[in-house]
């Protein structure tokens, strides 16, 4: 079964829960679009809160945050925003060539920001996100292949130098890890 990046967007907004925050603005992008041709293989979302989550300096919260791995090897730690005047509000610390540095811990340096809002254009009725080149690292702590992660946090500055913070904490619950599709495995693959 192929999952692609729509329909991984479509998830992650079905996961968002309203709560009281600033309305979102859209952020200009100046970079051209990121190419869609690579399919989500990996899944896992993660149960939690967000203690720290800033979009381009503003404080935002959050409930869901979901590691997804396409089929070329990028790397996304995708966000779902409680944002009550956009439903379709997620943002994407997205890399490649991450690295375990041990079994419980997990290391993606940040080479853009996906953003993704109600304003963005569609295709298959979803929302596209708008790639901005960044500088920046995650760093998640815990096991994917034990069903079980600590904490993720993440830190960017995009091209414009606007800053993107998370620290999610897990609430305890079992990660669901899902393989949509088999695939060839990197050396560094987080679910081993």
């Amino acid at each position: 079964m192929r999952l692609p990046r729509p329909v991984l967007a479509a998830i992650l907004v079905s996961l968002a829960s309203p709560c009281f925050a600033e309305p979102s603005t859209a952020i200009p992008v100046n970079n051209p679009p990121a190419q869609q041709n690579s399919l989500v293989d990996m899944l896992a979302l993660m149960s939690g809160h967000c203690k720290t989550l800033k979009v381009a300096g503003r404080r935002f919260a959050c409930k869901t945050v979901a590691f997804a791995h396409d089929d070329k090897g990028r790397v996304n730690f995708a966000v779902a925003v409680d944002d009550p005047s956009d439903e379709n509000h997620v943002v994407s610390f997205s890399g490649e060539n991450g690295k375990r540095a041990d079994d419980n811990s997990y290391e993606l340096p940040v080479d853009r920001m996906l953003l993704n809002s109600k304003n963005r254009p569609k295709v298959d009725g979803l929302p596209v996100p708008a790639a901005q080149a960044s500088i920046g690292t995650c760093r998640q702590t815990g096991n994917f292949a034990a069903r079980k992660v600590n904490d993720v946090t993440c830190s960017a500055t995009d091209s414009e130098g606007r800053t993107y913070e998370l620290l999610f904490v897990s609430d305890g619950k079992p990660v669901s890890v899902r393989r949509i599709r088999q695939s060839s495995h990197s050396i560094q693959d987080p679910f081993k």
